[in-house]
């Protein structure tokens, strides 16, 4: 069974974990919202949390929360508001990249908050952790809650409340055996592949990397996983997690490989372990993940564990 060591870095700043009668943040950075929170709302009350909700989340703008400046304001407003304890996206969609520049994220330096969503939120997560080393979670969000599990609930209230998170699964059949530490990165594939280049970007060198996707053609997919590769993102990882690629679709004249079969032939040239079909995504079942923080990953032939270090 191969191992890769992870390399030495300045460890990630952890926000406080969250108490009975913290107040968090509703906010929606990116796509408007077809219904009320009403769900999520009930659901972070019973976590004895006080809910507060921003202003965009009643706003509206062609396909958008409100213009990219109201978005923008309304994120600022709970980054600078020392009393919210944790920023929750509503949902995703697309519109983050559009509004990041706007916010000036300096008050969470010396005021660090759990920031929370997946999706086009990935442009968040990459943001503050390689501009202010800040660990972030990638889980559900308000929008989702009426679908999502129990499990996948319950992992996210384990991530904010600082209680012990692990995962362990049976294995893929397309998975790599080994042993892996490293930082944990990553998100929206297509997110990834947007923020390249940008301030937004990460260093990927000796990470452990998380990737998602929905609603992509196959072509694409291979498209951006050759384009990470291209740029050497996926040469030096310790380990790579696949998570959940749903709705994927296909052209008319078949694109010939899985996503599974896709990903395997461009990262066939390293020896680091890779776990597919881990539940992360835009699925019902997804387990929170805390991004910027040290995970152990083993993968034998019958199963897949993940925990913190």
């Amino acid at each position: 069974m191969m191992t890769k060591g992870d390399l030495s870095v300045t460890p990630s700043t952890q926000p406080a974990y969250l108490k009975k009668g913290d107040k968090v943040a509703i906010t929606c950075p990116a796509k408007k919202l077809p219904a009320p929170m009403t769900d999520a709302v009930t659901l972070l009350q019973s976590w004895g949390l006080e809910v507060v909700l921003g202003d965009t989340l009643n706003l509206s703008f062609h396909q958008f929360a409100g213009d990219d400046d109201e978005r923008a304001q309304d994120l600022q407003r709970f980054i600078d508001d020392d009393s919210i304890k944790a920023i929750i996206a509503a949902r995703g969609g697309y519109g983050t990249i559009r509004m990041i520049d706007k916010v000036d994220f300096s008050r969470l330096k010396t005021n660090p908050k759990w920031l929370v969503g997946f999706s086009d939120i990935t442009v968040l997560h990459t943001h503050l952790y390689n501009n202010l080393n800040i660990q972030t979670i990638h889980g559900q969000m308000p929008v989702n809650i009426p679908d999502a599990s129990a499990n996948s609930l319950e992992s996210l209230r384990k991530a904010l409340f600082g209680e012990e998170i692990s995962y362990h699964f049976h294995a893929n059949e397309f998975n790599r055996e080994g042993e892996a530490k490293g930082v944990l990165v990553g998100g929206n594939l297509s997110l990834l592949a947007a923020v390249a280049g940008s301030v937004s970007d990460l260093d990927y060198t000796g990470k452990i990397l998380f990737i998602e996707d929905v609603g992509e053609y196959l072509y694409a997919i291979d498209r951006m996983v050759r384009m990470l590769d291209r740029t050497g993102k996926l040469k030096h990882l310790a380990g790579l997690i696949v998570g959940g690629f749903t709705e994927i679709k296909d052209n008319d004249i078949p694109f010939g490989q899985t996503i599974e079969q896709i990903i395997t032939a461009v990262v066939r040239k390293y020896n680091y372990p890779v776990c597919f079909d881990f539940p992360a995504g835009h699925v019902p079942d997804n387990r929170s993940l805390i991004l910027g923080r040290k995970i152990k990953m083993l993968i034998s032939d019958s199963k897949t564990l993940i925990s913190y270090s």
